[in-house]
């Protein structure tokens, strides 16, 4: 990746120095666009050009906009080979320290835009923050998901490909309405778009351009023109994405759906109204996810085919099996949530609890020693996670593969800081993860694994399992892991049932250690024995299972998804 920065600049004289210097400090190229400010500021920005070899100055002779001051800044440095570009005001909004979590991102996914998503203090004037609001609204409907969670963020890096494409095809707004209007029409050329939580200040003494009326009225006729676009090309796209659900992606590199905003929303009216407020709220989205997640709402349908095939006239599920099984499926995920965030507020107790075995994980450890908790994605163990943690009786540390709900994280964190309490998140459970988790179970702590999901990041260490009557893949990781650790290993299920939640604990093993000799079979036995509890409780309460994707599927697939993929970006890159 060959990344140079773009700044924009118009009559900004007070912070661009001090904007050009904390910089200097990551090497980056720059093209700085004076976009025809006065003298003074003229003067200024040639000085620091001259000071800085690193930055290329380049003049518009009049004032022509702050999108068209971006656009000559990406295209001028397309021009010049650069893959991709980051844009920075020069007003000094933008906190430079969030560039490397920036940087990082766009290496690990080159082909999405990173957008700051802004995190503003008390210096925001009002007016704009609620303003905000209306084009979020808009944006939107224009794009029929959340996935621009914000759209007038300036800071941000391009894929300059895409970006000169959009160009070559689209004459876009020069204003103030060129940000918004450039995220929305990447976004329908199949540009994905990442989010980055990033401070946003308005300084006291900063200078702004934004023109109330007249920008006002270029946003207004902007979007005036993006909607009735949407209007001509989205019917199309929507029938795709409702009849064609995505088979390439592995579970894990899937986006959140949902965007930080209505999950906040979700999470505020829950502190206004409780339950009931929530679900008014909660139900009729969840409609629209079921609508529009042909994905998950395929694999629901598949999961619960499997158990009826299993079990016929299982109570919970119709007979035949109907869509409306599968909105069920989807309203029990939601009542779910709910319950999370209750125990994470210290609104259900330990008592209120059935966790008949609890005895056996307590003497364990009285006794000073640690375990691990093999797990699954089926009911909600969450809870006895935040429990535990309020009573602060056991140390309690998850591994995390993956940021898919790093929204309702986020969320769940303003509620009570302790959410995020002994997260430990990785790409991969290597030899570094091993070595720090030792160091728990040598402190008498908990250590939990999820063990039915496997990760893109060790694709293909995988064993394969009957699970419902078919193979599936489980991972490797968790029961090597649980190996080196050398400590006894317990299997727990969190299922509500009968209007009150269970705790199913039960031994697995002392130790899943042993000689080198026999190891893959030891590896194979203990798959099989968790997939078969897996099975017996996933039986018990399917509503309750949370794998929204295709469990079935095997793992080969995805890594020649992946690779087909590379090589179809490869042939691209080469072609240009």
């Amino acid at each position: 990746m060959r990344l140079a920065l773009v700044i924009p600049n118009y009559n900004h004289r007070g912070a661009i120095e001090q904007t050009l210097e904390r910089l200097a400090a990551f090497e980056l190229p720059c093209y700085l666009i004076n976009d025809g400010s006065d003298d003074d500021t003229r003067f200024l920005l040639i000085e620091l050009a001259e000071k800085y070899d690193w930055v290329t100055l380049i003049h518009h002779p009049f004032n022509r906009g702050k999108g068209a001051a971006v656009m000559t800044g990406l295209r001028t440095a397309y021009r010049d080979g650069f893959t991709h570009a980051l844009q920075v005001d020069a007003d000094g909004q933008h906190d430079l320290n969030d560039i490397p979590a920036m940087i990082a991102r766009a290496e690990s996914a080159p082909e999405v835009l990173i957008s700051g998503l802004p995190q503003y203090d008390e210096s925001v004037p009002k007016g704009r923050l609620y303003g905000r609001y209306i084009t979020h609204f808009w944006v939107w409907i224009e794009t029929l998901s959340f996935d621009i969670q914000d759209s007038m963020c300036g800071f941000r890096i391009y894929p300059l490909a895409a970006t000169e494409k959009l160009f070559l095809s689209h004459a876009l707004g020069e204003r103030m309405d060129f940000d918004i209007e450039v995220l929305v029409r990447l976004y329908w050329q199949g540009v994905p778009v990442i989010h980055l939580p990033t401070r946003v200040i308005y300084p006291e003494d900063g200078v702004s351009h934004f023109q109330g009326l007249k920008d006002n009225v270029r946003i207004s006729l902007m979007h005036s023109k993006l909607f009735f676009g949407m209007l001509l090309r989205q019917p199309k796209k929507l029938w795709h994405k409702l009849t064609r659900p995505s088979q390439n992606k592995h579970w894990s590199s899937m986006r959140e759906r949902g965007s930080y905003w209505g999950i906040k929303l979700l999470a505020q009216s829950y502190r206004l109204g409780g339950h009931w407020l929530c679900r008014a709220i909660m139900y009729p989205v969840i409609c629209y996810f079921f609508i529009t997640g042909t994905t998950a709402r395929a694999a629901s349908k598949q999961f619960l085919t499997h158990v009826k095939l299993k079990q016929p006239n299982h109570p919970q599920l119709g007979e035949p099996l109907s869509w409306r099984d599968s909105l069920k499926h989807f309203f029990a995920f939601g009542n779910a949530a709910l319950d999370r965030i209750d125990a994470w507020c210290d609104r259900i107790k330990l008592e209120e609890v059935d966790f008949p075995n609890r005895e056996m994980l307590a003497s364990e450890l009285a006794a000073g020693n640690g375990a691990v908790l093999l797990v699954s994605h089926l009911g909600n163990l969450e809870l006895c996670r935040a429990i535990s943690i309020h009573q602060r009786q056991v140390k309690v540390n998850v591994m995390v593969l993956t940021q898919n709900a790093e929204n309702f994280n986020r969320v769940l964190k303003q509620l009570n800081p302790d959410s995020s309490l002994n997260l430990i998140q990785v790409t991969e459970l290597g030899p570094s993860t091993s070595m720090l988790l030792q160091q728990k179970i040598e402190a008498g702590e908990l250590v939990v694994i999820a063990g039915d999901r496997t990760s893109s990041q060790t694709a293909g260490r995988v064993i394969y399992q009957e699970f419902l009557g078919e193979q599936a893949a489980f991972p490797q990781g968790p029961f090597i892991l649980a190996g080196l650790l050398d400590c006894p290993v317990y299997t727990m299920f969190c299922l509500r049932q009968n209007g009150r939640y269970h705790v199913h604990l039960e031994h697995f093993a002392d130790t899943l250690k042993g000689p080198r000799a026999g190891r893959a079979e030891r590896l194979e036995q203990a798959v099989n024995e968790f997939s078969s509890r897996l099975e017996h409780f996933a039986l018990s309460e399917p509503l309750q299972w949370f794998n929204f994707y295709d469990f079935w599927r095997k793992d080969e697939e995805f890594q020649r998804a992946d690779a087909q993929s590379s090589d179809c970006s490869s042939k691209g890159q080469a072609s240009k």
